[in-house]
């Protein structure tokens, strides 16, 4: 029977695949058999979930209910021995005066009276040293606290300290800020107040600051415990485990964002929810791979005063994008002054801030913004926001915090920076004030009610 030549090469190739799988199956065998081998061996070696390059996490996990921890055993210091051949070594040796014959006698003498009295002594100190007792350093209590909570250990949580953990876990300083500034820009819209929406969205805001905050903890527990300034963090210290503060994030997180989606309006859920996704999944961690971080984290920050204008109105309008510009400039040459003086600790932690890398741009910047807010203010009564008075009576503040900003541009030590963070911490409250005193007044506020007479006319005709 004659057999085409494609059925020919295909037989043979089909008996070389089968020949070679033959030969490699007890090679597979060996290398599971191997892998196995170095699982049980040294499981520390095993891939988890902390060599995700996107966590970059570094926490010590728990194989077997055991510790494995790596650590580079303390090297004996090394006795170095010279060949007194070798005269590449110089030695420096004390040269001995010589004795005259006349003093040879006294010399010797007096020796010898020195060794006498050694021995007494020695045999005074042998014979009474079984009645005396030893000198034993005792440690005090208040020395023994000391050096105990210089140890590092893992504190235990009591349920009455846990709104103090939460509280900190929320960074709850920084949310009262978020929260102050979502409600300005809803007392700056153009509509009746509401006390319930405002409500709602106050809290649905803050609920979600609270999770961007948590997760934010989450993420930079290996890294916040190299800086002075996040070494005493809940998670650092190990007062609640991460999955309890993943818990409180999603505890937060999901009603926060209901709110706000249901009760307000679905724009102000998008804007939360979008929100919480920059800061944790964008921000953070930038934080460790560029200076763009600091960028996107005012981005982060201007959110909020939009998110109150739009849980008024319903509607993304100039006047809630002109209330982020102004959130988004002034955070500049607030968070650039702070971290100036925090340099060594964000140094420490990895982290790469325009004032570690590039302190001239990080001072350029500060100014550069200190001085748009001067514009933006300018800019607020013809956007139809404010009166022209606002620009005038914020002139003063906004020159003065514009000084201290030209100030740390020049001399860029910490005095300046601290001066200049400080007055950011009052600007921005008397910046909002102002702008909310001198608020432009509704159009169905503007014009005047009619009165009854005319009203009657106007239904007849």
């Amino acid at each position: 029977m004659y057999k085409s030549p494609c059925r020919r090469l295909s037989g043979l190739v089909g008996a070389s695949v089968k020949q070679k799988l033959l030969q490699n199956v007890p090679r597979c065998n060996q290398s599971a058999r191997s892998l196995i081998r170095l699982y049980r061996g040294d499981p520390s070696k095993w891939l988890t979930y902390q060599h995700l390059n996107f966590l970059k996490r570094q926490y010590v996990t728990k194989n077997n209910s055991e510790l494995h921890q790596r650590a580079i055993p303390k090297q004996a210091p090394l006795v170095t021995i010279v060949d007194e051949g070798d005269d590449s070594v110089e030695r420096q040796v004390q040269r001995i005066p010589t004795i005259a014959p006349e003093q040879e006698d006294l010399t010797v003498s007096t020796v010898d009276a020195i060794t006498r009295d050694a021995t007494l002594q020695e045999t005074s100190t042998t014979v009474g040293s079984t009645s005396e007792t030893p000198h034993v350093q005792v440690e005090t209590e208040h020395t023994k606290a000391a050096r105990l909570e210089r140890q590092w250990k893992q504190l235990k949580v009591e349920i009455a300290d846990l709104p103090d953990i939460y509280a900190r876990l929320a960074k709850i300083k920084l949310t009262a800020l978020v929260v102050m500034t979502a409600a300005a820009g809803y007392a700056m819209a153009p509509v009746p107040f509401d006390p319930a929406i405002f409500f709602v969205s106050s809290l649905g805001t803050g609920l979600a600051s609270c999770t961007a905050n948590s997760i934010n903890q989450y993420f930079e527990v290996p890294f916040d415990s190299n800086m002075n300034r996040t070494k005493n963090r809940p998670l650092v210290r190990g007062q609640i485990s991460p999955l309890h503060a993943v818990s409180f994030a999603l505890a937060c997180g999901v009603p926060g964002v209901t709110l706000l989606t249901l009760a307000v309006n679905p724009l102000t859920g998008v804007l939360g929810a979008l929100n919480i996704f920059l800061y944790t999944c964008c921000y953070t961690p930038l934080k460790r791979l560029s200076i763009t971080n600091t960028w996107v984290g005012a981005v982060v920050g201007a959110i909020p005063p939009i998110m109150g204008w739009t849980a008024a109105t319903g509607a993304l309008e100039p006047g809630a994008l002109l209330l982020g510009a102004f959130l988004y400039s002034w955070q500049f040459p607030h968070f650039n002054a702070l971290s100036w003086n925090l340099r060594e600790d964000y140094s420490r932690g990895g982290y790469r801030m325009m004032s570690v890398t590039h302190p001239g741009l990080c001072k350029r910047v500060a100014l550069r913004h200190s001085l748009g807010l001067i514009g933006l203010s300018t800019l607020a009564p013809a956007l139809d926001v404010t009166t022209w008075t606002f620009p005038v009576i914020s002139l003063p503040i906004n020159l003065y915090i514009s000084y201290l900003a030209f100030r740390f541009y020049r001399r860029g030590d910490r005095s300046s920076a601290r001066k200049l963070f400080f007055c950011s911490l009052w600007h921005l409250p008397m910046l909002l004030l102002l702008a909310l005193t001198c608020k432009k007044p509704r159009r169905d506020q503007e014009t005047p009610a009619l009165p009854p007479a005319a009203s009657a006319l106007a239904l007849q005709s």
